[in-house]
């Protein structure tokens, strides 16, 4: 894999034809719109194919897989434009295999809503192990929030993905409650209860899995969320089942704030099977113009996680959005908007600005300004972005990585992750 970062006057043609491949599949890969319209200082996978198929009347992907010794879902990680379904027609060429080895094998997990495209959906399932459908939160008595996860959950099954089940605290007003969490944690009643149910849910619904994220946890409850966290452990693993947990991105054991006090590294590493570091929301949507990851804050998470929990059960959070901040900044005043990285671009293009890229930060930003006249600061995620983050989970031996989220379209992080790793199934 290359990274060619667009100059002006390149085309896809030329592009193409300076590396030597094919220009159709290097623009659906990319998802170059049908004008052919590149941004200069966007970015564009570039990747090399080692092995292709003409396909023949009457064949299949699976009969392919099989004539290659490979798998279906190798062939939709390596043909994009697939879009991870199965229709096939004569004479249309596929990519048995790439140049290039891979740094290792990670497990890639994705969180999606139940009211995601499910064109979206199916094109990005064969590059997860697991999908998390967000979320299965808590009522007011402690039990369960229902959620309608039955064509997540049958797509996934279709395309070898592991279906996790995703429990929050998330309320009916969709938004993380301590007090729920409280709730939980200090009524052994309750808890017995919410655990049954969440057991019940996992043997009927068929997920493999448990993902828990209780957010905005105080000191208190430190030592009883990791303990809550042990007893699901337990009786997950009497049913072949793991537990996974989400942890905010702390840089020391003793960091204030009500984010990151109730999240023992240490004790929550040891009562899991993998943490999700959520190592993003530096740039927020409340907060000044900057990168929603920054390389030097994410390390700096990173370095401290590896002395409290063994690497081989980290999870990497991966962001897959950015952030439109009009200007000037006002705090408690301006909000900024969440934006896919596709649409970064589509600005880009339609003002004719040129990308940037911050070389600490390790992410890509511009400025326009809009018809009123208002200077926009736009942050977001592009390949070297993203294989800059990727590029960690074999640095630091990590399990793998958890990407929030699976809403908005971006070929490149699934092209990156591809060319970095063997994805596990």
């Amino acid at each position: 894999m290359t990274i060619h970062v667009v100059q002006a006057g390149e085309t896809v043609g030329s592009i193409a034809s300076f590396y030597g491949i094919d220009p159709i599949r290097l623009a659906s890969d990319n998802d170059v719109p049908p004008d052919g319209a590149l941004a200069v200082g966007q970015t564009l996978v570039i990747r090399f194919p080692r092995q292709l198929h003409a396909v023949q009347s009457g064949e299949t992907l699976s009969s392919i897989a099989r004539a290659y010794g490979t798998t279906v879902r190798r062939l939709w990680q390596n043909n994009w434009a697939l879009g991870g379904e199965s229709a096939l027609r004569p004479g249309q060429v596929l990519v048995i295999s790439y140049e290039g080895e891979p740094l290792g094998t990670a497990v890639l997990n994705g969180y999606a809503y139940p009211y995601i495209d499910p064109a979206l959906l199916d094109a990005q399932l064969p590059f997860l192990t697991a999908l998390a459908p967000f979320t299965y939160g808590i009522n007011a008595s402690g039990g369960l929030l229902p959620l309608s996860d039955d064509a997540l959950l049958s797509a996934a099954r279709q395309r070898g993905t592991q279906p996790v089940m995703h429990l929050s605290t998330l309320t009916e007003n969709g938004q993380f409650d301590t007090s729920r969490a409280a709730l939980v944690l200090t009524d052994s009643a309750v808890q017995d209860q919410l655990i049954s149910e969440v057991h019940q849910t996992i043997l009927r619904r068929g997920y493999r899995g448990l993902d828990v994220d209780f957010e905005f946890l105080p000191a208190s409850l430190a030592a009883a969320y990791a303990s809550f966290l042990s007893r699901l452990r337990r009786l997950l693993h009497s049913s072949g089942r793991f537990l996974w947990a989400a942890l905010a991105p702390k840089t020391s054991a003793r960091q204030a704030g009500l984010l990151y006090e109730g999240h023992n590294y240490a004790a929550v590493g040891a009562a899991v099977d993998a943490a999700l570091l959520m190592t993003y929301e530096w740039g927020y949507t409340a907060g000044p113009p900057m990168a929603v990851s920054p390389l030097p804050n994410v390390r700096a998470v990173l370095d401290y996680a590896v002395t409290e929990i063994p690497p081989g059960k980290i999870l990497l959070g991966l962001s897959n959005y950015g952030y439109d901040w009009p200007l000037p900044f006002v705090q408690g005043v301006t909000r900024a908007a969440s934006i896919s990285n596709q649409y970064a671009i589509q600005l880009a293009l339609r003002y004719q600005i040129a990308i940037q890229y911050d070389e600490t930060a390790q992410a890509p930003f511009f400025h326009y300004t809009d018809e009123s006249g208002t200077v926009h600061e736009v942050w977001f995620e592009d390949a070297r972005s993203l294989s800059a983050r990727l590029a960690l989970i074999a640095e630091y031996g990590f399990l793998g990585a958890g990407i929030w989220n699976l809403m908005r379209p971006f070929s490149q992080i699934w092209l990156t992750a591809a060319s970095l790793y063997t994805i596990r199934d």
